[in-house]
C-alpha cells in the first residue's frame, strides 16, 4: 500500500522543499486548553517530543521555525527560547499579513513553508504555503484546505509526526537517530 507520503508523492515531493515550519500554538503546539491560576496565573502543557522534533529541525537540521499566535503569553515566549524557534508573533490577528512580513524580510518563498493550524485564524496561511497541515482535531474548515492531516491530536505528538516526515523526506533522519 502506498502512503501519501512515499517518494515520488505530492507530499513527499513538496516536504523537499520546506525550510520554514509555522506553528499555531493553542491546539497544535498544545492541546488547546487554557488553565488560570490565581493572579493572573496561566498554564499551558506542551508536548515533550513534539519539542524535541522542533529542537532538532532548528538546530540539528539548520531549518528554521516560527510561531504565530492570536494570543500573548510569556509561556509561549519562554518555550520558543527554549527550543531555538526563530521568531514568536504574539497578538496576531492578522497571521497571514504576519506570515508574508516574515517571508518578505527573510527571502522565503511560500513553497519552503509548512504551516500547522487548527483553527478559522490559520485558514489564509494554510492556503498559501507550500504544505499545509493540522491536527487531526483541527476544526473541518481547516482539515478541508490541509494537504495532510495528523493522525494524533495538537499537543500530543501532531508535530513530531510532521517534522518526522519532512525529515526523512529530506534525508535527515539518520543524524537525529
Amino acid at each position: 500500500m502506498t502512503s501519501a507520503w512515499d517518494e515520488g508523492t505530492r507530499l513527499h515531493e513538496a516536504a523537499k522543499e520546506i525550510r520554514l515550519l509555522v506553528f499555531d500554538v493553542d491546539g497544535v503546539l498544545t492541546n488547546g486548553q487554557l488553565w488560570y491560576g490565581p493572579e493572573d496565573a496561566e498554564f499551558k502543557a506542551f508536548n515533550v517530543k513534539d519539542g524535541q522534533g522542533i529542537a532538532w529541525w532548528n538546530q540539528l537540521a539548520g531549518r528554521q521555525s516560527i510561531i504565530i499566535t492570536a494570543r500573548s503569553s510569556e509561556i509561549v515566549r519562554r518555550r520558543g527560547d527554549e527550543l531555538g524557534v526563530a521568531a514568536v508573533f504574539e497578538g496576531q490577528k492578522n497571521k497571514w499579513a504576519c506570515l508574508q512580513t516574515y517571508l518578505s524580510e527573510n527571502n522565503l518563498a511560500l513553497n519552503q513553508v509548512a504551516y500547522m493550524g487548527d483553527d478559522w485564524p490559520d485558514i489564509a496561511c494554510l492556503q498559501h504555503v507550500g504544505l499545509a497541515t493540522c491536527p487531526v482535531d483541527a476544526v473541518a474548515e481547516v482539515q478541508s484546505v490541509c494537504d495532510w492531516v495528523a493522525s494524533l491530536p495538537g499537543g500530543q505528538g501532531a508535530v513530531r509526526d510532521l517534522i518526522n516526515r519532512l525529515c526523512e523526506a529530506q534525508g535527515l533522519l539518520p543524524q537525529f537517530v
